[in-house]
């Protein structure tokens, strides 16, 4: 008997549900709401438009914007055609997006009007055959829903397995290239089916989406998810606490993902106290662990946090820690999910015993393909087994749970971003007065972590924050930027000459 494989395209699962759901709620957005019937007319029109202008499958499509449904749109359209979707960071400058569409290889770019001048400044470095704007026709870019909206829609979508690529998001190393981590379509439905039984999930959900979208745990944490199942998003451009507070109470909105920074900031709005927050479930907080002091404080309101732990390359989740345990296991990152698991190996890849501290591997439906372009180091993060090195130092207690502890690429997280020291040491090393420059990551009530740069000068040179600030901010992004500035006479190092970092945290933490 011949037994077919599901299509597992994402595309078609959603569209599926937008046409079964057709006159629910799909999205609420700066006071154009619409339900799923008009998505999945979106989606396909769309997908018209880029199979017209020669998107074909595997082709890649790019979106540089804030928070907005056309996201979405541009998503689903292009994985309709079996085309790639990458998401672009909008914070990055344009000399940062000029390599990474250029390593993806982009066919066709939609850009935000208000990003359109930091693309121009790099357009006759770019392989993009077509640019569209996500709103309005501005000066040489198409309004991609203009021109859309006089196709008829593409009913049909190009059928996937789990294996085949949906996107390619971009993570930088610590060599300060980015890499393209090519997630999959199992590898976002799976991740999901693992969140559904972790979290739970009801189609009475209603989701915030306030958190970027070019951020996985923006991306899949709760959002996508409600897309396949036909619960309302309710989404907002940029991060604003007081908009969100509104919204919440609004829309009776039942669960959130955010950086512990941005439920900081809503606490400390002046609408927090009168906000009705009944209607939350929980709140899903990625990035790092939530100070217990905002535990008690939302606690007080009723309001539950879930926290995990995941990576770009793991879409993204690979721990959870459920509201039961946020006190009695805080600081931890809680378990595996159901079809993912954790080890802990020393340097030879061996594993470890409980409580013994080293390197964070991860395996499961849920890893991703692969470093676009790049077989070395994919070769280097996934072992022979499917393990995927996440380059994290960290220990399981006795009962399984995950702890965090270091990080094996000094990674620096401030505000829910990611800030990869060489690329900022890189930049800040050509200023004449540094002679040497480490940078690393200092607690902060505010950022969880400031971007600080321990500097060596040059002699008979003088130097301020400010002055490292300016010369960096046309080459880096502003999140990347040091906040703190420490001159000492010369960076502690080891017998190879390498840096000790954990000296410098250790040092200045102590002042």
């Amino acid at each position: 008997m011949h037994r077919p494989e599901p299509d597992l395209n994402l595309a078609a699962l959603i569209l599926r549900q937008a046409d079964l759901s057709h006159d629910r709620l799909a999205f609420a957005f700066e006071g154009d709401d619409y339900n799923y019937g008009e998505f999945a007319r979106r989606a396909r029109t769309r997908a018209a438009l880029l199979r017209k202008q020669g998107v074909c499958v595997g082709d890649r499509v790019g979106f540089l914007g804030f928070n907005q449904p056309a996201f979405f749109e541009t998503m689903i359209a292009a994985n309709a055609l079996g085309a790639v979707f990458v998401p672009l960071n909008f914070r990055l400058t344009g000399e940062e997006l000029a390599f990474i569409i250029g390593d993806a290889g982009i066919h066709s770019l939609i850009v935000d009007p208000e990003l359109a001048e930091v693309i121009n400044s790099v357009q006759d470095r770019l392989p993009c055959r077509a640019y569209y704007s996500s709103a309005r026709t501005i000066d040489g870019y198409a309004s991609l829903a203009e021109l859309a909206d006089t196709m008829e829609p593409l009913m049909d979508t190009v059928p996937l397995g789990a294996h085949d690529t949906l996107l390619i998001m971009y993570t930088s190393g610590t060599t300060g290239l980015p890499k393209g981590a090519m997630l999959t379509h199992g590898n976002f439905i799976w991740n999901n089916f693992n969140a559904s039984l972790a979290f739970g999930s009801t189609r009475d959900d209603v989701m915030m989406s306030a958190a970027p979208l070019f951020h996985i745990g923006g991306l899949n944490t709760g959002v996508v998810s409600s897309l396949q199942q036909g619960n309302p998003i309710i989404m907002t451009r940029h991060f604003d606490p007081g908009l969100t507070l509104e919204l919440i109470e609004k829309h009776r909105i039942t669960h959130m993902f955010g950086a512990p920074a941005m439920f900081l900031f809503m606490s400390q709005h002046p609408d927090f106290a009168s906000t009705d927050l009944s209607s939350i479930n929980f709140f899903m907080v990625g990035g790092a662990p939530v100070p217990e002091p905002l535990i008690h404080l939302y606690g007080e309101r009723g309001v539950r946090f879930c926290q995990g732990y995941g990576l770009t390359e793991t879409a993204p989740f690979s721990a959870f820690l459920g509201p039961d345990k946020a006190l009695s296991k805080i600081g931890s990152a809680g378990l595996p999910p159901l079809l993912s698991d954790v080890r802990i190996v020393d340097a030879e890849n061996r594993p470890l015993e409980a409580t013994e501290r080293g390197e964070i591997c991860l395996r499961g439906p849920n890893i991703m393909k692969g470093y676009w372009n790049r077989p070395e180091a994919t070769a280097e993060a996934i072992d022979s087994e499917g393990w995927f090195h996440s380059g994290d130092i960290g220990y399981l207690d006795e009962e399984g749970f995950l702890y965090i502890c270091d990080r094996v690429k000094d990674m620096v997280i401030s505000g829910g971003e990611n800030v990869y020291p060489a690329e900022v040491e890189s930049v800040l090393f050509a200023h004449e007065a540094i002679a040497e420059v480490a940078i690393i990551g200092l607690p902060d009530e505010k950022w969880g972590e400031a971007v600080t740069a321990v500097v060596a000068l040059n002699e008979g040179e003088t130097l301020t924050l400010e002055a490292i600030r300016e010369f960096a901010s046309d080459k880096l992004a502003k999140y990347k930027l040091p906040i703190r500035l420490h001159l000492i006479d010369a960076l502690p190092r080891n017998p190879a000459g390498k840096i000790l970092k954990f000296k410098l945290r250790e040092d200045l933490q102590a002042q």
